[in-house]
């Protein structure tokens, strides 16, 4: 037996399994992990959502649907935005109220002309309750990735409940995984070894999420 066997053998035995190794990893493991802790309700689960994208300091607000697009022309405004990228089928009536020039997602776009952006604006395909976590997946709703990532601010738009799950698995039941998935926790940030947090280093430095009801 080598140490590997005998290292496993102990988790095994501490999991509460059998020592020996199984004959079938798909069907003799129990697969039976929670799908979410604890229970919520609707109305908890979006609290909870709003709850930890604050604390990994993204700007969250709240609104119906007929006031989504003063809110983000508010938003806009008050960043001093002149310019907001918009995927190709991001809804027309949420940028109605906004002035900034609007820049289409266009494969000839380059990293410097993204850069020269002032914002963005997206839905999301799924947001995480539990985790704090938008999740992106490239729909025509939200763009390509870099759309996202160059700009320095980044406005998405999540509407609830529809769109919001308590767990990571259960975000994984929605998404395609063949698709370019991007999960966002809070605006780009990083720390050195002396943990001196930086924002912006490899993605927006502002997020701001609208969490919309109703409509």
């Amino acid at each position: 037996m080598s140490s590997k066997d005998v290292i496993l053998g102990r988790v095994r035995r501490a999991l509460g399994g059998p020592v020996e190794a199984p004959d079938a990893y798909a069907t003799d493991i129990d697969r039976g992990y929670l799908r979410e802790h604890g229970t919520r309700t609707t109305e908890q689960t979006v609290e909870l959502l709003a709850e930890n994208l604050a604390d990994y300091r993204a700007i969250v607000h709240r609104c119906t649907t007929e006031e989504l697009p003063d809110v983000v022309m508010r938003l806009l405004a008050e960043h001093g935005s002149q310019s907001v990228v918009v995927p190709p089928e991001l809804p027309a009536e949420w940028l109605k109220s906004a002035d900034p020039v609007r820049i289409h997602d266009r494969a000839t776009d380059t990293p410097a002309e993204l850069d020269a952006v002032d914002s963005v604006v997206t839905a999301c395909a799924v947001a995480v309750a539990e985790t704090g976590t938008l999740v992106l997946d490239g729909s025509p709703d939200q763009g390509r990735r870099r759309i996202t990532l160059v700009p320095d601010h980044h406005i998405c738009v999540v509407r609830v409940p529809d769109q919001v799950v308590s767990s990571v698995p259960q975000a994984l039941e929605r998404l395609d995984p063949t698709r370019p998935l991007t999960w966002i926790s809070g605006p780009s940030a990083t720390s050195d070894i002396e943990l001196d947090r930086v924002e912006g280093v490899h993605g927006p430095r502002t997020l701001e999420v609208v969490l919309v009801s109703g409509g």
